[in-house]
């Protein structure tokens, strides 16, 4: 028979709990305008990267729209004599034309001062060349301000342009996080309006472990600590302490927390898991192989060899992994006992094939 020796090996001290997997984010993805759903790339189960095309909305009639949008632009900024990208007033050609105008009027006006201090000329002369003045200014203001309200209709147009343009980039749908197709929610050629949803998206790398722990256990949990996370028919896989509640419920008296798993695709949202929080890495146990403990109505016990011949020993256990089982009692540091002992019952004789340390 084969033996090993009971040892006491550092297992940790832990918190055991059951939870549930959830996704990390999800979020139902919908049209941003309305129209007609041209293309849908993905369906149920589907995995996409961040910033793929999930479906796109019929565009025709958004390039139509920035088309117009342009056009109404360009003839706006010709209003405005913008057409050579100018953005100054003064430099249009109505403002031009005034201003040539109201040179005109001052120059008159002057000559008209200079008569007048002369004799040459009534005071009524010199009224109309300043009134003549006067109007020309006014004139030439308005020309500016009517410049400046064609320019400011022109950046009007140019926001209509802007805006055109989003709309048909909006006609692309795309996926804001990495995740799987949950749910396809429209189907090619349904006209969807704005807001209506195309499909739901989960982010299931990594995954949220929630789960409640008691609160005679909850000032030994602290973030950062490991989780070993087993569901039924998966390796256990290894996540780490993420969130913690800041109070304990009083209804049920536990406390909330969540850990980050890391997902390789095994597991689902969804599953009641079991989970240990390793509250502190440096306790040490006695251990021996899962193999070696016989179970029988409801009592663990191993088989010990002493002087040659096969004792039964009934123990207590603590926590199991796939490899070990904890004992909490029975046993001490040192004992040998049968590993795979099947039929052996206590009092008969056993040649030891090898002996291992645990």
């Amino acid at each position: 028979m084969r033996t090993v020796r009971v040892a006491e090996v550092p297992v940790g001290r832990s918190v055991v709990v059951s939870g549930t997997l959830s996704a990390y984010d999800q979020a139902t993805i919908t049209a941003k305008v309305p129209g007609r759903l041209a293309t849908l790339a993905v369906d149920l189960g589907s995995r996409v990267r961040k910033g793929q095309l999930l479906a796109r909305i019929d565009g025709a009639d958004y390039q139509i729209r920035v088309q117009q949008a342009q056009a109404a632009l360009a003839e706006a900024r010709a209003r405005a004599g913008l057409a050579g990208g100018s953005v100054d007033p003064r430099q249009s050609g109505t403002v031009r034309a005034a201003q040539a105008v109201l040179d005109a009027a001052r120059a008159s006006h002057e000559r008209a001062e200079a008569l007048s201090r002369e004799g040459l000329i009534s005071k009524a002369e010199l009224d109309a060349a300043e009134a003549a003045r006067k109007v020309a200014e006014s004139r030439h203001q308005d020309a500016i301000e009517e410049i400046q309200g064609r320019t400011a209709s022109a950046g009007g147009r140019g926001a209509d342009v802007a805006l055109a343009r989003q709309q048909l980039a909006d006609t692309g749908i795309y996926a804001p996080f990495a995740g799987v197709v949950q749910q396809k929610r429209a189907s090619i050629g349904e006209y969807l309006a704005a807001g209506a949803p195309v499909v739901d998206l989960v982010k299931v790398d990594p995954l949220r472990f929630r789960a409640e722990v008691p609160e005679r256990e909850a000032s030994a949990v602290r973030v950062g600590q490991e989780v070993r996370i087993t569901a039924e028919g998966q390796p256990p896989v290894i996540g780490r302490l993420a969130r913690i509640s800041p109070t304990i419920s009083e209804r049920n008296r536990v406390l909330n927390v969540e850990a980050d798993i890391p997902n390789q695709g095994t597991l689902r949202p969804g599953v009641l898991v079991k989970a240990e929080i390793v509250s502190d890495a440096s306790r040490t146990a006695l251990t021996v192989p899962n193999d070696a403990v016989v179970s029988f109505a409801g009592l663990q016990k191993v088989l010990m060899v002493k002087d040659g011949k096969a004792v039964e020993r009934p123990i207590i256990v603590g926590r199991r992994t796939e490899q070990w089982t904890e004992v909490t009692s029975g046993l001490a540091a040192g004992d040998q006992v049968v590993v795979k002992p099947g039929n052996l019952q206590s009092g008969q004789t056993v040649t030891v094939a090898t002996a291992q340390a645990n």
